[in-house]
Parts: C-alpha cells; structure tokens; sequence
C-alpha cells in the first residue's frame, strides 16, 4: 500500500475518534467525561537523572571559577575581611542568579513542550494526510517491510497515543516533569556555592592582615578541587576504566586548572592595576 492511499484511511468516522475538547477530553455516549490515555511510562531505574547531573555539573562549573577569580582579585588588597565580605555577597547573589535563571530555564522548556503538544493534537484533528506523513517518514529510515511501515501507520493514526508518539519521535521533546523547574534552580544554586565556598574557606583560618597566605592555601585547594572536578567531569561522560578514559579524564582536570588559574590570573591582574591608578592618582 503507497503512503498516497494511506491517506484514505482516515474517514470522517476515524477522525471524529479525535473529536476532542482543547483540554483533551472526549465526550463518551453517556455525556460523562473521559480523559485520553495516556501511554504507561516505563520505571526509572536510575538512582539520579542525568539532567540533575547536568545541572549540578553547571553551577560546580560556574561555582569553581567565578568566585575563585574574585577572592584572587580581592585578595591583592590585603584586606582578609574585604575577601570574606566580598566573597560571600558574590556566593550569595551568584547562587541566587544562577538558581533563578535554571528556574526560569526549566519553566521556559516546559512550556514550549505544552505548546508543541497542543499544536501536534491540533495537527491530529485538522491535517490527517500530513500526519500520514510524517509517521511513514519516521519509520522510513529504519528500512522496514513496506507492509510492516502501513500496518504502524494505520495502527497509530487510529490510536489515542497518537500526540505522544509524535512528540517522542517527530519532535523528540521529553515530558518535563513537574518538579523540574524547582529542582533545577536548587541544584544549580546549590552546586554554585558549594564551588564558590571551596576557595573562600582557608581566609577563615588566618589573621586578619594574612590575605596573601590564605590565597596561598586557597589556589592549592582549588588547584585540587579543579582537577578533581574536571577529572569527575569528563569520566563521568567516557567512563572511569580504561588506561584511555583515565587519559582523558587528566586532560579534562588540567583543563579545569587552566580555565580557573587564568581566570583568577585576570581578576588579580585587574584589582592590581586599579589600585595602582588609585595610588598614582591620591600621589
């Protein structure tokens, strides 16, 4: 059967099964409302969602570098309390950025998702052949049975799955879950002052006038944390055996250092030449 007669088996008596309400309910014959089934998800057994790693991986990521660079920059005026002060009002607002725009982020991607859905149900109801279409171009590739891709093709243009499928496959948009947007903003806030508190804590432990000591300590702990993370980071992606992947994992931390130490560089380079305009102007 050719995708064109295909075409010509959506009667008005199949596309009225998709006679639905915009809030996707159907009217059964004795006028009580029946939502769509929807299809049965699979358990998750993964013990954490890859995009909770994801978005724990950004604010370490951001957490490791931004802060790092100012306590550096700071700490060129030799003031540990201007460090602390001024360290922990950028964790603060920092973390509080970073959670809000993950938040925002997530909300946007949900919402996106729920447009789509309606404009595909829309697309189910309004322009058949089309859908036709696209379902035999989604199998097409998989260089099925000519019969087997018009026995899937006819089976979910009749089915109340139809949105999802084409979601998954056509679109290939995830359903977000509900908590997501809460549970991004928290990771990446949190992930944020977690990197950025590493480099802050050894001006904790010194005199008050000690500020080069404790940037001493500190670019040793986040030399450390660094290469630990960016080690962690691209393992985590290859995988953690294998004289290669350890390979790449040592490349992915000296990078982390790198990024961090020249970032830090910059910032203490910054602070040093506007305090020296300062002093040559007050002279």
């Amino acid at each position: 059967m050719s995708l064109s007669s295909l075409k010509g088996l959506l009667s008005p008596t199949t596309e009225s099964e998709y006679d639905v309400e915009k809030d996707s309910q159907d009217l059964s014959t004795d006028g009580e409302s029946t939502a769509i089934p929807k299809p049965r998800k699979k358990k998750d057994t993964r013990l954490i969602d890859g995009r909770v790693i994801s978005d724990a991986i950004i604010g370490l990521s951001d957490g490791m570098t931004v802060p790092f660079a100012l306590t550096a920059g700071l700490s060129a005026l030799g003031d540990t309390k201007v460090v602390v002060f001024g360290g922990f009002a950028e964790l603060i607002a920092g973390a509080i950025s970073m959670g809000l725009g993950g938040y925002l982020g997530a909300k946007s991607e949900e919402e996106s998702y729920h447009a789509t859905l309606k404009t595909t149900r829309k697309q189910t109801l309004t322009d058949p052949s089309s859908v036709i279409e696209t379902i035999h171009n989604i199998f097409t590739p998989y260089d099925l049975p000519q019969h087997l891709i018009t026995d899937l093709t006819t089976h979910l243009t009749s089915s109340p799955n139809l949105p999802s499928f084409l979601m998954t496959f056509h679109h290939t948009l995830p359903e977000p879950s509900d908590s997501r947007a809460i549970t991004c903003a928290l990771t990446i806030a949190l992930g944020y002052f977690i990197g950025g508190f590493v480099p802050l804590l050894p001006y904790f432990f010194v005199g008050e006038d000690e500020a080069f000591l404790a940037l001493r300590w500190s670019i040793t702990m986040m030399a450390i944390a660094l290469f630990v993370f960016g080690y962690g980071k691209t393992c985590f992606v290859s995988g953690w055996k294998g004289r290669g992947n350890v390979r790449r994992g040592v490349i992915g931390g000296v990078q982390m250092v790198l990024v961090g130490g020249v970032a830090a560089g910059c910032a203490m380079g910054l602070v040093k030449g506007f305090q020296a305009l300062a002093d040559s102007k007050s002279s």
